[in-house]
């Protein structure tokens, strides 16, 4: 864990429990986030991505384990601590596009909205919005009610509202699950134009593969911990044609332990154990073939 991350978590546990039955959510996650990143995280219904987004969010709390974001420790905070921690150093952004908004109000009244207990004067704030609604191309949205405008443009008003108070960090839990492809592309364009004009920290939870394949970091969550990490980058060549790799990182925590995917581990009857073997420069590892007594 280094003390450069602006998002932190270490070991973070996470336990729900009702009649009866406990549900670990989170066990012992870890996760980095670097100043200025725009990272995807990915995982299937279940793997907690959107049980750590609730924590990053201030909307819940860890059971176990520190979380850090912007230097505040999101698990020791008290009421009035949240609340302003939820208003200056987190935006959210939900799925559902009406549930970021009022509908009774225009999308500039929307974005004016959470600026309205900051002490910024009236004029500074209708500037902000405006330039908000503009950087995120919805400029001609201002005076417009929510159910006037697309699906796409509400989120897009939902991302300036959140944008608003210029938080150090900008969480989307699914933005784009329920847009058509164009109205997708110009969503992520929005958080893509937050990063980059604003300076916010992105972190969004996505099942597009389209959204996660453009960002430079994909985090998958797999049982409650990250299990890999995808890093992209561009390569030009002498004739100027770039060309984008990716590379698939395994996760390993504090302990030592590495989720193997399960694409690689079920072709190789790999199940309970594996044989390790250190090498120079790697470490081998093999399927488990003790019961019929055979050696690679």
């Amino acid at each position: 864990m280094t003390d450069e991350a602006l998002i932190l978590c270490d070991r973070v546990v996470r336990i729900y429990t009702g009649d009866g039955i406990e549900v670990q959510a989170l066990q012992g996650l870890d996760l980095t986030v670097a100043p200025g990143e725009l990272t995807a995280v990915v995982g299937a219904s279940g793997s907690g991505k959107s049980t750590l987004m609730n924590i990053l969010a201030g909307l819940d709390t860890p059971t176990a384990g520190v979380v850090r974001v912007a230097g505040h420790d999101v698990g020791l905070l008290d009421a009035h601590e949240r609340l302003e921690y939820r208003r200056h150093v987190v935006g959210f952004v939900w799925q559902h596009a009406m549930r970021n908004l009022l509908p009774y109000l225009t999308c500039r009244q929307n974005v004016l909205m959470p600026m309205r207990l900051g002490r910024a004067g009236r004029r500074e704030r209708r500037r902000r919005a405006d330039e908000l609604l503009g950087a995120l191309g919805i400029a001609h949205c201002a005076d417009r009610t929510p159910d006037q405008v697309s699906g796409g443009e509400q989120q897009r008003t939902a991302i300036a509202a959140a944008l608003a108070n210029q938080p150090r960090v900008l969480l989307a839990d699914e933005p784009t699950g329920e847009l058509d492809v164009a109205a997708a592309a110009d969503v992520f364009g929005a958080l893509q134009a937050a990063n980059a004009e604003f300076g916010v920290t992105v972190l969004v939870v996505s099942h597009d593969p389209a959204v996660a394949e453009q960002v430079q970091r994909t985090v998958a969550i797999r049982d409650g911990r990250t299990s890999t990490e995808t890093i992209r980058h561009d390569v030009t060549d002498e004739a100027g044609n770039a060309t984008r790799y990716a590379v698939e990182y395994a996760v390993v925590d504090r302990a030592g332990r590495v989720q193997l995917p399960r694409e690689m581990t079920q072709p190789l009857g790999i199940a309970r154990r594996v044989r390790l073997e250190a090498r120079p420069d790697h470490i081998g590892v093999w399927p488990d073939k003790s019961r019929i007594g055979t050696r690679d």
